[in-house]
C-alpha cells in the first residue's frame, strides 16, 4: 500500500511538473524538436532541471545498499548499442515527431483529453506491448542457451534493459 500510494503521489507531482513547463501542449513540443524553423528552445530549462536533479541526488541515492520502497535497485548491465535499441529509439522518436507527444505527457494528458490523445495512447501501448513481447523472447532464448543450472546453484537474476525505464 505503501508503494502504491508513493508511485501515485510521485506521478501525480510529474504530471503537474509537466503541465506547469507546458509538456502538454504539443505546438511547444513540436516547437521544440523543431530545430530548422521556429525553434522553441524554453523546454531546455525543463531538461536542465531534470538533469541538474539527476546529477545531485543519484550521488547520494546509490551510496544507499537499496531504495527505501524496493528490495534493491535495478540498473542495467547493457552498455551496447544493439539493432533492437536502435530501432526502438527510431520508433520513439518518429512517434513524438509525429504526435508531438510523449507517453508521461500524454498520461498527464487523461485529465483533459482530445482527439489527439485517443489517437496516440492506443499506438502507444501497443508499442510498449510489443516491446515487453519482443523482450521476453528475447530473455527465453538467452536462457535456453545457457547451460542448466543443478538445484544446489544459485541462478542469475537476468534483468531485461528496459526493466527500470521509464516509458
Amino acid at each position: 500500500m505503501k508503494l502504491n500510494l508513493t508511485s501515485w503521489l510521485a506521478g501525480l507531482v510529474f504530471g503537474f511538473g509537466l503541465a506547469l513547463a507546458g509538456m502538454t501542449h504539443t505546438e511547444k513540443v513540436l516547437g521544440f524538436l523543431d530545430f530548422a524553423g521556429d525553434w522553441d528552445a524554453s523546454l531546455l530549462f525543463v531538461l536542465g532541471g531534470a538533469v541538474s536533479v539527476t546529477l545531485i541526488t543519484f550521488r547520494f541515492i546509490l551510496k544507499r545498499t537499496k531504495p527505501v520502497l524496493a528490495e534493491r535497485f535495478i540498473i542495467t548491465k547493457e552498455t551496447h548499442l544493439d539493432r533492437p535499441l536502435i530501432i526502438g529509439a527510431v520508433l520513439f522518436g518518429m512517434g513524438w515527431g509525429i504526435s508531438g507527444y510523449c507517453p508521461g505527457p500524454a498520461v498527464a494528458l487523461l485529465a483533459s483529453p482530445n482527439w489527439e490523445l485517443w489517437a496516440f495512447l492506443p499506438a502507444a501501448i501497443l508499442g510498449a506491448v510489443a516491446e515487453k513481447y519482443f523482450e521476453l523472447r528475447r530473455t527465453a532464448k538467452a536462457e535456453a542457451a545457457q547451460p542448466q543450472v543443478t538445484a544446489q546453484e544459485n541462478k542469475p537474476v537476468i534483468e531485461s534493459p528496459s526493466e527500470g525505464s521509464c516509458g
